[in-house]
């Protein structure tokens, strides 16, 4: 902790994340060394995601690499059929993936701003999945007793050594054509997934190998001119992003858009969106098959393959996709225009 407060004299407030990477730890270790922290049992995952419901209005925030999500609103509804969860309110739009979910506190800090609640959960590797903090308007009362039911004693933390992610198939070796072909059959953009398993492909291999016409690249300043689009003709838009433990997802239009240094931002009342546009290098426009017809995407990876957020038209059950979105994904400029 005296590591702590020396790297907070000398760089100022620092987010969690940018805090924990420079004294080389994980954030999970952070939150472990904070005597506020009460540790919680994670022997009922959908008992203890069930119980945020009684904290009223409270903020969902995801991030990965380069992108941070934010949901203000009820945090109810919470399901789940084993491992796979999900959360459907107005606002907070949540799917969990608990294989790897591990550790879980109950966090109150002092600032500048007053006292802040937050629980925070975090993977076998130390790696933040979710964060849900408290405002004003939160029932205190509700979070005390979420605190006090789940508390479990604080014994050293365990982590797993980051595990070493397998590489795909080579594209060399799978039969394209069928590939293609199984595309083109899908009948819902869900069976998506399943697809890439059985013909043991990443994202972009899949994108690389679409039928024409079906997936094509565009810059990588995409993605802001998309944004401004949407806002300013009121379109409302699906917003995902997440981890390999979390995806939360925005439905409805964008009103602030805006840009600050590397970072491009959604500040909204009740969605936020931090995106680090230098941590993207590739941007893909795809058309997946459903069942009322193609939904079309725009996806953003970085370097490392990671998918940092995928961005659709908002689409009501039985509905179509509306044409002013796909129109406007139509627009954007292919990456080959870089050269032109």
């Amino acid at each position: 902790m005296a590591q702590l407060a020396l790297l907070r004299a000398q760089e100022g407030a620092l987010y969690p994340r940018d805090t924990a990477a420079q004294l080389g730890i994980t954030e999970c270790e952070l939150v472990h060394a904070d005597p506020a922290a009460t540790r919680l049992d994670t022997s009922d995952w959908p008992a203890l995601l069930s119980a945020i419901a009684a904290l009223g209005e409270v903020t969902a925030l995801a991030h990965n690499s380069a992108c941070v999500h934010e949901l203000t609103g009820h945090y109810g509804n919470v399901q789940f059929d084993g491992k796979v969860g999900l959360a459907i309110n107005p606002v907070i739009d949540l799917r969990f993936f608990l294989f790897g979910w591990a550790h879980a506190y109950a966090q109150v800090t002092a600032g500048t701003e007053g006292i802040r609640r937050a629980l925070q959960f975090f993977d076998r590797n130390g790696h933040a999945i979710q964060k849900v903090f408290l405002s004003d308007s939160s029932n205190i009362a509700a979070f005390d007793a979420l605190r006090e039911r789940f508390a479990c004693p604080r014994t050293a933390l365990q982590l797993d050594a980051a595990t070493v992610v397998q590489s795909k198939a080579a594209s060399s070796d799978i039969d394209i054509a069928a590939f293609q072909r199984d595309w083109l059959a899908l009948g819902d953009v869900h069976a998506f997934h399943p697809l890439l398993r059985r013909y043991g492909l990443s994202r972009q291999q899949a994108f690389r190998l679409a039928p024409p016409g079906q997936a094509w690249q565009v810059r990588t300043d995409a993605v802001e001119v998309l944004l401004r689009r949407t806002a300013a003709i009121g379109l409302p838009i699906m917003v995902f992003a997440g981890n390999g433990g979390i995806i939360q997802i925005h439905t409805g239009p964008l009103h602030e858009v805006k840009v600050v240094g590397n970072w491009l931002n959604v500040l909204d009342a009740q969605f936020k969106l931090r995106l680090r546009t230098d941590l993207i290098t590739e941007a893909w426009v795809t058309h997946k098959p459903g069942d009322t017809g193609a939904v079309t995407s725009l996806e953003l990876f970085n370097e490392a393959g990671e998918s940092l957020v995928t961005f659709f038209g908002e689409r009501k059950p039985g509905q179509s996709e509306r044409i002013e979105w796909r129109k406007l994904l139509g627009e954007l400029l292919p990456l080959e225009s870089d050269d032109a």
